[in-house]
């Protein structure tokens, strides 16, 4: 057995002695697999791609996949009940993964998740189509936005971008995210230029959607969208779209940080229109809700914390609501750590974990993402999912851990 404790550099710039413990806390229990289906709640744990190791990982370079660790990692989520958000901002959409390999991988994903139905694989998925498998964005990325011209021709070009990716999602059989558009965010004049999008791609959409509202903390070009920087005013267009297409739309993922802009705009959806929390801040008391309603889930946070989200789901279906909370708010603070300022680079602590936890070999992602945290960030990182029950071999994370301080200077 390797020695367990490192010295870690902290946040303050000095450095402190930590020992792994690898246990989860006892009020709460161990973690466990489903034998059964979640039901409580629907959720969707958005996923991040695992690259070639070898392959020239650097900003710009093209995305090459290492198909074999990128789909395992979904059996994984699969395994515990939970759905996958693929092809979004967690799998760098728009950061890294360019358009060819996007296609790829829905393709890809989508195509594993009917086989994993076909062989009844895991307990958890039974009774489950593709949809409540695999949901996966479709967006506008084959659109420079530096390149697209503003006026009729640039919104048309937009118009059709999203069409041709609407397309490539409902082929795979996978449930389309409209996800937001940096294009769109240029080239529409005010809200009644996303208004009249939106309709149109609705009205194209075979079943329904989950549309995506990404805030500008996930996406600095992302602001002003549905034409204003004002929340309200943007909400107000927001929800006269839902209103206005209810019938095609699924649900909302709103990813503001905001929880209090979350439960007003749930209690204002129309019926049957589910709201997906993508506020990996305050999940815990969004998930559980209040007397009223509750969230679902579609977040990044889940891809990191999954063996705990779904054994906190499995409590709220037992009827224990209470354990359930706890078992999140166990979460909390890796949550609030990885999606930290600069928020748009969570999905480095993301790849981080995967790789302590053994999922991929290296710690890299495509688009040199993974030197999107300092090493003193990561090492609070490690002691977060250490607290919190969620490093499944100590001795490995351990090796890994002091090879990547050693490779920075502070072995």
């Amino acid at each position: 057995m390797a020695s367990q404790t490192l010295t870690l550099p902290t946040l303050e710039g000095g450095t402190v002695d930590y020992t792994l413990t690898g246990q989860t806390d006892p009020h709460i229990g161990e973690f466990t697999r489903p034998a059964k289906p979640l039901t409580s709640r629907k959720v969707y744990a958005a996923a991040h791609v695992v690259p070639v190791m070898s392959a020239d990982n650097t900003p710009g370079a093209p995305a090459q996949l290492d198909w074999e660790a990128t789909l395992a990692y979904r059996h994984e989520l699969w395994s515990y009940g939970l759905g996958v958000a693929d092809a979004m901002d967690t799998a760098q959409r728009g950061m890294g993964l360019d358009y060819p390999a996007t296609k790829e991988l829905i393709r890809r994903s989508a195509a594993e998740a009917a086989s994993v139905l076909e062989a009844r694989k895991y307990p958890a998925l039974e009774g489950r189509s593709v949809r409540d498998l695999i949901s996966c964005g479709a967006g506008t990325d084959q659109v420079d936005p530096a390149l697209v011209e503003p006026g009729e021709a640039g919104r048309k070009e937009v118009r059709e971008a999203y069409l041709e990716q609407l397309k490539v999602v409902e082929s795979s059989g996978a449930k389309v995210i409209l996800m937001a558009s940096r294009a769109l965010a240029k080239v529409a004049r005010n809200a009644e230029d996303y208004l009249t999008l939106y309709a149109e791609l609705l009205d194209a959409a075979e079943e329904p959607v989950i549309l995506h509202w990404l805030g500008p903390m996930f996406d600095p070009a992302l602001a002003g969208y549905w034409g204003s920087d004002d929340v309200a005013e943007a909400t107000e267009t927001f929800l006269t779209l839902i209103r206005q297409n209810a019938a095609k739309v699924d649900g909302v993922k709103v990813s503001l940080l905001d929880a209090e802009h979350e439960k007003q705009l749930r209690a204002e959806l129309p019926e049957g229109v589910r709201l997906y929390t993508g506020d990996d801040f305050n999940y815990p008391e969004l998930i559980h809700g209040d007397e009223q309603s509750y969230s679902d889930a579609l977040l990044g946070i889940f891809a990191a914390i999954y063996p705990a989200a779904s054994t906190a789901l499995q409590a709220y279906d037992a009827g224990d609501a209470d354990r359930g909370r706890a078992i999140l708010d166990s979460t909390r603070e890796l949550g609030k750590h990885i999606f930290s300022a600069p928020t748009l680079y969570y999905k480095t602590g993301i790849a981080f974990l995967s790789w302590l936890n053994g999922h991929q070999s290296g710690f890299q992602l495509v688009g040199g993402l993974h030197s999107g945290r300092s090493l003193a960030h990561l090492a609070h990182t490690l002691v977060l999912a250490d607290r919190a029950g969620l490093l499944r071999d100590p001795d490995l994370a351990a090796e890994r851990m002091r090879h990547l301080l050693k490779a920075g200077g502070l072995g």
